[in-house]
C-alpha cells in the first residue's frame, strides 16, 4: 500500500512541478522570436529520446549488426511519410520489429 501512495505522490509532485511553468508564465511574456525558437524544442528533444532505444544495446554500446530495431524504425519513418497517420506508424513499426525478432 505504501509504494503506491509513494508512486502517487511522486506523480503529483512531477504534476505540480511540470504545470507551474504553464501556470505561471504568461503568453504575453514572450515576443514572437522566443515563441517560434520555443515551438522546436519537442523536435530537437525526440532524437535524443528515440537514439538511444534504437542504436544502444543493454550495455550501452553501439550495436548495429543484427538490430531488428533499425529496420523496423526505417519501416516506421517510411510508413509514417506515406501515410502521414500515428497509429499506422506506430502499428507498422511495432509489426515490423515483432516479425523480425520472432521469425
Amino acid at each position: 500500500m505504501s509504494d503506491w501512495v509513494l508512486i502517487i505522490c511522486c506523480g503529483f509532485i512531477t504534476f505540480l512541478t511540470r504545470f507551474s511553468m504553464i501556470a505561471l508564465l504568461k503568453k504575453e511574456m514572450f515576443n514572437d522570436r522566443i515563441r517560434e525558437v520555443l515551438s522546436f524544442v519537442p523536435s530537437a528533444i525526440f532524437p535524443a529520446i528515440i537514439f538511444p532505444a534504437i542504436f544502444l544495446d543493454n550495455s550501452g554500446s553501439l550495436q548495429f549488426e543484427d538490430n531488428p530495431k533499425i529496420l523496423a524504425s526505417i519501416i516506421a519513418v517510411i510508413i509514417g511519410i506515406l501515410s502521414k497517420n500515428i497509429l499506422a506508424t506506430i502499428v507498422g513499426g511495432l509489426s515490423t520489429y515483432w516479425f523480425l525478432i520472432f521469425i
